[in-house]
């Protein structure tokens, strides 16, 4: 990687947008367009957005590593600072700083690495696991009587969105304000940054709940931590926790689900394993396919591809797995040697955690229903524009109905009733116009009515 002055050149390629239908639709064809012309091409991220794609697997690497010549602060950013980058772009919400393990460098990330990092590590495998069961089975007695369901907003969605508030200790009422916040910072682009203030709210109420009455979550832990973290820095420490895990964990699990589901019921048994399906979707289309933005230190030179001091250099995990250079080294490669959890001092903390929820979700509907199937024909599925995530738009599915008792089975392994008052809940058989109300009320509390946890 050279550094001299990146200066106009004639022959660089035309500016690919990566915010259209046409990009959703077939980003591989357009990665392997942008490496024709180097190991790094311009992009436009949302109108009005300009940055370079790092799509050479080398390449990648080496921007992921190289400490001295790019930073994570988007506080660099040109473009933003010179007011050419619109405050209401939908991308600002995902590159625009925060004192947070994304957005900072040297001692100040180390500092607050070791926080989350050494918080993340006294969730157990085991325990994630216990966790993520029940919240399987609830969502799957949502829809299991009506033969149909979208895997993609009735379940994949939802799972990471119940599990977080588990995980970060949310009472009912922060947990449902958090989930639509979340929702609506990666669904609606209008509204991206309407939920980011919303999400915000939430959790500095968390915060102060959390200092007063400390729990076993997430949250509790980042307090108590020795490095001391204010409240600002909680909270942001918090977002990006559960920004960076909910988008691609329910791209995981849909994508994972998509790619067994399209050999059909029959074929399954002898088919692809889930761990292989989930391993696949990591090196093939990864949940976030294009993240990781750098700000050049000076004028660089990306192996011929001139880059601009202070602007945005992104990295395509997509593009670099499928980089033609890595043919031999992937049929050789032990498990994960993807980039799909990034790389380098900033590389995902929470691995293993998001591929035991992807597991332990798709083994989980897959068991409750054998004969899921798609819907539709596969190539008339949609995928979800926007510059970052490989996201299905939905994953229509149809099986035999079931009635819905796994609620009411759940909760006998989790807690036996006294002998003086038996559990009667009456969740798993509810009416139509029941669980009409539920949804109104709030996936978070009526999870909570129902396990009272």
């Amino acid at each position: 990687m050279d550094t001299q002055h990146a200066g106009a050149t004639p022959s660089a390629p035309a500016r690919c947008p990566m915010h259209g239908t046409d990009f959703a639709a077939e980003p591989h064809r357009l990665y392997d367009q942008m490496r024709t012309h180097g190991p790094a091409a311009p992009v436009e991220l949302a109108p009005g957005v300009d940055a370079t794609l790092v799509v050479q697997h080398e390449m990648a690497l080496r921007v992921l590593q190289n400490t001295t010549l790019f930073s994570r602060d988007s506080r660099r950013w040109a473009a933003l600072n010179e007011g050419r980058i619109s405050l209401d772009s939908p991308v600002l919400p995902m590159m625009m700083y925060r004192p947070n393990v994304l957005f900072t460098d040297g001692v100040v990330h180390l500092r607050l690495r070791k926080a989350v990092t050494e918080s993340l590590a006294k969730l157990s495998i085991s325990r994630i696991r216990r966790d993520v069961e029940p919240i399987a089975d609830y969502l799957i007695d949502q829809f299991s009587e009506r033969g149909r369901a979208d895997l993609l907003n009735d379940y994949a969605k939802l799972i990471p969105l119940l599990l977080f508030n588990k995980m970060f200790g949310c009472p009912a009422d922060i947990g449902d304000r958090l989930t639509s916040g979340m929702s609506a910072m990666f669904d609606g682009q209008d509204d991206a940054l309407k939920g980011l203030e919303q999400v915000a709210t939430c959790l500095q109420e968390l915060i102060t709940l959390k200092r007063r009455e400390p729990g076993e979550d997430v949250t509790s832990w980042l307090i108590q931590h020795s490095a001391g973290l204010n409240d600002e820095e909680l909270r942001d420490q918090l977002i990006v926790l559960m920004g960076a895990g909910l988008e691609p964990q329910r791209n995981l699990i849909a994508s994972a689900l998509l790619l067994l589901l399209s050999d059909g019921p029959s074929e399954r048994g002898s088919g692809m394993l889930v761990e292989e399906a989930i391993e696949h979707v990591l090196w093939n289309n990864p949940p976030i396919a294009n993240y990781a933005t750098h700000y050049a230190l000076q004028d660089v030179d990306l192996g011929g591809v001139p880059v601009e001091a202070n602007s945005p250099v992104v990295i395509s995990f997509a593009a670099a797995n499928s980089d033609p250079a890595l043919t031999e080294a992937r049929q050789l490669a032990s498990k994960g040697a993807h980039l799909a959890f990034g790389a380098g001092p900033h590389a995902c903390p929470a691995k293993d955690p998001a591929q035991v929820i992807a597991l332990t979700a798709i083994e989980r509907i897959l068991n409750a229903l054998p004969d899921l199937t798609l819907a539709v024909p596969q190539d008339s599925l949609l995928w979800r524009p926007g510059p970052f995530h490989r996201a299905l738009a939905a994953l229509p599915t149809r099986f035999s109905p079931t009635p819905a008792t796994r609620m009411a089975a759940a909760l006998r392994n989790m807690t036996p009733a006294p002998a003086a008052e038996p559990v009667t809940r009456p969740a798993p058989q509810q009416a139509p116009a029941a669980r009409q109300e539920q949804r109104k009320k709030g996936f978070w509390s009526s999870f909570l009515d129902v396990f009272r946890l």
